[in-house]
Formats: C-alpha cells, structure tokens, sequence
C-alpha cells in the first residue's frame, strides 16, 4: 500500500514525514512512574526488569556495548533505580554464569471489553502459571485470551525514542529531525513537549547512537507493538480496560501489554 507523505506541526518545526502511529498503551508513562511505585508493587517490577535483562543477555550476550536489547534492558532498569547487584545478577543468569530457572518470552493476544484488542508480553519460568494468571484477569473484567494472530494482525512492531522538552534540549531541532529521517525514521512528533520518533525495530539503534553522538540525551528508547488503527471506547469500558491493567502491573510474569484503544 502506498503512503502519501503528510506535514505535522512539530510545535518546535513543521517538517515533512511519512505515517502516523499511535498507541493505546505507552511503555514510557510506565517508566516515568516507576521511581514513584508503592513499595508492594516495586518487587513485581524489579522481576520484570530482571528477567528483561536475563532474555537480552541470553540472546546477544552480556556485553551491552554489541548488544543493543541488553542495552535498553539495563537503561530502563537504572530508570527504575533497580540496583546495580540486581543488574549483574541478571545478566550472568542470561549468559550462564548464574544457575537459576529458564526465563522464556511468550507474546499473548487477548480481546478486552467491546472486542478491542490487547497485546501481552510475558517473561516467565512456569507457563502454566502466567496462563492461568491471565485468563483470571480477563475473565475477571470481560475479556478472554485469543488465539495466534487473533489479535496481532491489528499491531506493528516499532521503535520509538523519545526526548523530553525537546524546545530546550536541542539546539537545532530542524537539522536532527531531517538527519534522523535520512537514518530511518518513520514518523516523527512532539507530544506534551517531548520529541517522540517512531521508526522500524532495526533503525532504532542507529537513530539513538546519533542523538547521543550530538549530545542529545535519550530519556527512552524501546520497541513496541502500537495499534494500526485505534480506537475510541465508552468510559465503562475505559474503566475495564484499565482494570485489566491496574491487574497486570501486579503480576511479575507479565513484562509488558499494548492495546488498541485509542
């Protein structure tokens, strides 16, 4: 399918690009909150960000300089103030040198309330476990677990970084939005004063080393699965969905979720 170019207003500079993604759900409000989770819930969020480290470890290795997933993994952590113990601990299980139970990566898909579509990501030693925790969850609030690609087909898998108050962080903001098309980027806005760029998983990297090599820190940078097309619930429903995940932070098992709901 062919996509016409659009201008945005960047508020900062207009500027021409391709695509508009958006997300039900975003991994950075997420981890803006950590640093404020109750102490309950810090626990279920450390095992969360260890596990993400122990699977990035185990996949490309334990060095984070060769190793970009590790790297963001051990970014978000230091985010989270996961203590440096924690980290190593994790990625020695990954690469072997710890014993400890097999961390696997299994993607859900579920229907929430109204049909609407909701991705989740699950890091876990007991399958059995984090299933039966899931169909709890939707069963509870009106949903149900899908099968393969019931619910996938209506997501793509992208990179996104993102800059805060990028009015006064980045000198020439012009100059860097068109450097960062050249290496890639798909689409390119600011939210709430925050420069945001979406991009394909594998132009991330290349996109982040080039800020960071203008000296333009990156508050976030990660992969998600944003929704194709989103859309617009009741409050009710709003108010189940975000039941459904009040519910998941809880759980350790589930590392990560996105849905379709605008």
């Amino acid at each position: 399918m062919e996509i016409n170019p659009i201008v945005y207003n960047l508020n900062c500079v207009s500027i021409k690009i391709l695509n508009n993604f958006m997300s039900g759900h975003s991994k950075w409000a997420k981890l803006k909150h950590f640093k404020g989770a109750l102490d309950a819930k810090k626990s279920a969020i450390f095992t969360k960000l260890g596990h993400a480290i122990t699977i990035a470890a185990r996949e490309g290795g334990g060095n984070p300089e060769s190793n970009f997933k590790l790297r963001l993994a051990i970014e978000s952590a230091r985010k989270a103030n996961l203590p440096k113990d924690n980290i190593d601990r994790a990625i020695k299980r990954g690469t072997g040198e710890l014993a400890g139970e097999k961390i696997e990566e299994i993607l859900y898909e579920a229907f929430g309330p109204e049909g609407t579509g909701i991705v989740i990501q699950t890091l876990t030693d007991n399958k059995n476990r984090t299933i039966g925790a899931l169909r709890r969850i939707f069963n509870k609030h009106g949903g149900s677990l899908g099968g393969q690609n019931s619910v996938l087909w209506m997501f793509e898998r992208k990179g996104i970084l993102r800059i805060e108050n990028c009015k006064a962080k980045i000198s020439d903001l012009e100059k860097i939005q068109l450097e960062t098309i050249d290496l890639g980027a798909e689409d390119i806005k600011v939210e709430d004063g925050d420069l945001v760029v979406y991009a394909k998983p594998e132009d991330l990297e290349k996109i982040k080393e080039k800020f960071e090599q203008d000296g333009n820190a990156v508050d976030y940078a990660g992969v998600e699965w944003l929704a194709k097309e989103p859309v617009k619930v009741s409050q009710a429903t709003q108010n189940k969905i975000d039941s459904i995940f009040a519910e998941l932070d809880e759980e350790p098992d589930i590392s990560d979720y996105y849905s379709n709901v605008e």
